[in-house]
C-alpha cells in the first residue's frame, strides 16, 4: 500500500512536467508557422544551423545541470540533510556562473569557427542565453530534487510564450530594417531576431524561478535550522562531487544529442564541398528536415524527458538508501508509462503525418517531403523515449559513465551509416532520417543491456511493447480511415485531424485495457482514464 501513493505522485509529477513540455512544443510549433513564413526556408536554415550549435554548447555548459543538481540534492533531502542540500545549491550556482560564462564567451568570439558565414551573427545573438540558461538550470534542478515539477513547468510555459512573441516581433522588425537589401541579408537578420526571442524567454523564466525561490526562502531556512547537529560538508568536497557528477552526465547528454549537430555538419559539408551544392540550396533543404520534420517528431518525446526528470531524484534517493527493489519498481513504472504513450504517438505520427504537417507547416512546396520524413522519423519517438528514460535510470544508480559509452558507440555507428549513404545514394534528406533511426535504436539496445547487467532489471516485453503496439496498430489503421472519412465530409483539415486524434486516443485506451496492458488503477492515472474506465463498466467489462 505504501508504494501506491509514491507511484501515483511520481506519475502525477511526470504528468505535470510532460503536459508543460507538450504545451511548450505545441507553442513552439505554432509560432514556427508564422516564423517560417516570415523567414522563408533560407532564413529558417540559417537559424537552424546556429541553433543546433547553440544547443550543443548549451548541453556541455548547462543543459544537464537540472538533472545533475537534482540527483545530488535529492540524496541529501532523502536523509533530511537540508543544510548540505543548500550548500550544494550555492556551490552549483558558482559552478554554472564560471562554466556558463566561459561557454557564452566561447560561443560569441568563436562563432566564425563554428558555423557557416551566414549563420555567424545568429550564433552570436544566442551566446548570452547560454549563461542565463545555466542559472535557470540550477533553480529548476533545485525544485525538481524536492519532487515538485510545478515551478519548472510554469517557467517552461512562460519561457516559450515570451520566446514566441519576441521571436516573431524581433524577426519582423529586423527584416523590415533591411528591407532594401537582398533576400539573403533579410533572411540573416530575421534569423537573428528569432534568436533574440530565445534569450528573452530565458530571462522571463529565470525571473520567475527567482521569485519562487524567494517565496520559499523562509521554509528553506526553517528546514536548515532543524538539522543543527549535521556536520557541514566542505565546499571543496561539494565542488568535487558536482564536477564528478555533472561531467559524466554532461558528456552523456552531449554525445546523446551530438547526433543532430554531427548530422548537420556532415550533411552540409559533404553536399557543399564534395557534391558542389550552393550553401543557400543546402540550407533550404536542411530547413525542411530540422525546421519541420524533426520539430514534429520531437513533440511526443516531451513525455520521456518529463519521465526522466521525474524519476531521477526518486531512483537516486532509493539507491542512496540501498533500496534496489524501490529503484527497480520506479524504473518499471517509468518505462511502462513511457512506452504506453510513446508507441501510440509514433503510430499516430505515421498514420497522420500529412494532415499534421498541413496544419503546422502548410508550405505547398515541402508538404510531401516533410510528411514522408515525419512518417520515417515516427519510430524514433519510441527509441528516443526509451533511451532517454534508461539514461536517467543509469545516471540515478550511479552508473553515469555507461550512457556516455553507449552514446559514443551509437554515434560512431550512425556516422558510418550517414557518410556511406551520402556518398553512395541519392536519398538526400531521408539519409538523415535513417541515421536518426540507427542512432536511437542502438542507444535503446545498449542501455537495455546495461540495465539488465547493473540493476538486474528485465523489461517486460509483453506489457511494455507487445500489448501497446498491438493496440496502437489497430488504432493507427482506424485513425487513417477515420481521418480520410471525416475530411471527405468536412473538407476541413483542422476539424478532421483533432476529431480523429480524440477518437483514436479513446480507442487506444479501451483496447489497451481490454488487452491487459493496464489495470483499472493505472487507467485512472492516464488522461481521461476515469471516463474510459466508466465507459468500460457501462460496456460490461470487468
Amino acid at each position: 500500500m505504501s508504494k501506491q501513493p509514491d507511484k501515483n505522485n511520481f506519475v502525477k509529477q511526470a504528468g505535470i512536467l510532460a503536459t508543460a513540455g507538450i504545451i511548450c512544443r505545441i507553442i513552439g510549433i505554432l509560432y514556427r508557422r508564422p516564423l517560417t513564413s516570415l523567414l522563408g526556408l533560407e532564413g529558417l536554415g540559417y537559424y537552424s544551423m546556429a541553433y543546433n550549435i547553440y544547443t550543443m554548447i548549451l548541453l556541455i555548459s548547462s543543459y544537464s545541470i537540472p538533472s545533475a543538481i537534482s540527483k545530488e540534492i535529492s540524496r541529501k533531502l532523502i536523509i533530511k540533510d537540508f543544510k548540505n542540500a543548500q550548500r550544494i545549491f550555492y556551490a552549483a550556482l558558482i559552478y554554472v556562473c564560471i562554466v556558463g560564462g566561459l561557454a557564452s564567451l566561447f560561443t560569441f568570439f568563436g562563432a566564425n569557427l563554428l558555423v557557416e558565414e551566414n549563420s555567424i551573427i545568429v550564433l552570436k545573438v544566442f551566446a548570452p542565453t547560454i549563461f542565463l540558461s545555466s542559472l535557470l538550470g540550477v533553480l529548476r534542478g533545485y525544485f525538481q530534487a524536492q519532487s515538485t515539477m510545478v515551478p519548472t513547468s510554469i517557467s517552461q510555459i512562460l519561457e516559450q510564450i515570451f520566446n514566441a512573441v519576441i521571436s516573431i516581433s524581433a524577426a519582423y522588425f529586423l527584416m523590415k530594417s533591411v528591407s532594401h537589401a537582398d533576400t539573403t541579408t533579410q533572411a540573416i537578420y530575421g534569423a537573428a531576431g528569432s534568436a533574440v526571442g530565445t534569450g528573452c524567454g530565458v530571462v522571463l523564466a529565470l525571473l520567475f524561478m527567482m521569485l519562487v525561490y524567494l517565496k520559499n526562502k523562509n521554509r528553506i531556512h526553517k528546514q536548515m535550522q532543524q538539522c543543527s547537529n549535521i556536520q557541514l560538508q566542505p565546499y571543496r568536497e561539494i565542488f568535487r562531487n558536482i564536477i564528478f557528477t555533472v561531467t559524466p552526465i554532461i558528456l552523456s547528454t552531449f554525445i546523446y544529442n551530438l547526433s543532430t549537430s554531427l548530422n548537420q555538419t556532415l550533411y552540409t559539408k559533404i553536399l557543399i564541398y564534395f557534391k558542389g551544392f550552393q550553401e543557400e540550396i543546402v540550407s533550404i533543404r536542411y530547413g525542411v528536415f530540422s525546421g519541420e520534420a524533426i520539430v514534429i517528431a520531437n513533440i511526443p518525446i516531451a513525455l520521456a524527458s518529463a519521465m526522466a526528470a521525474s524519476i531521477l531524484p526518486g531512483i537516486s534517493g532509493a539507491f542512496a538508501l540501498g533500496d534496489n527493489k524501490g529503484a527497480i519498481q520506479k524504473t518499471d513504472v517509468a518505462i511502462r508509462y513511457g512506452m504506453l504513450i510513446s508507441i501510440p504517438s509514433a503510430v499516430g505520427l505515421f498514420a497522420l503525418a500529412k494532415p499534421i504537417v498541413l496544419i503546422l507547416f502548410p508550405q505547398k512546396a515541402t508538404i510531401w517531403q516533410a510528411s514522408a520524413l515525419v512518417a520515417c522519423l515516427s519510430i524514433t519517438v519510441v527509441f528516443y523515449s526509451l533511451s532517454t528514460i534508461t539514461n536517467a535510470v543509469l545516471q540515478g544508480i550511479g552508473k553515469v559513465n555507461i550512457p556516455v559509452l553507449n552514446a559514443l558507440i551509437s554515434l560512431i555507428i550512425q556516422a558510418i551509416v550517414l557518410i556511406t549513404l551520402l556518398f553512395t545514394t541519392k536519398l538526400d534528406l531521408f539519409i538523415l532520417a535513417i541515421a536518426a533511426i540507427v542512432y536511437s535504436f542502438f542507444m535503446c539496445v545498449l542501455n537495455g543491456i546495461s540495465l539488465r547487467k547493473e540493476l538486474s532489471y528485465q523489461i517486460n516485453l509483453k506489457k511494455c511493447f507487445l500489448i501497446p503496439f498491438s493496440a496502437a496498430s489497430i488504432m493507427g489503421v482506424l485513425a487513417y480511415f477515420l481521418y480520410n472519412g471525416l475530411y471527405f465530409i468536412t473538407k476541413i483539415n483542422v476539424v478532421s485531424l483533432f476529431a480523429t486524434i480524440a477518437i483514436a486516443a479513446a480507442i487506444y485506451l479501451i483496447l489497451l485495457f481490454h488487452l491487459g496492458g493496464i489495470d483499472k488503477s493505472e487507467l485512472e492515472t492516464l488522461p481521461f482514464g476515469k471516463k474510459i474506465k466508466a465507459f468500460t463498466k457501462n460496456d460490461g467489462s470487468e
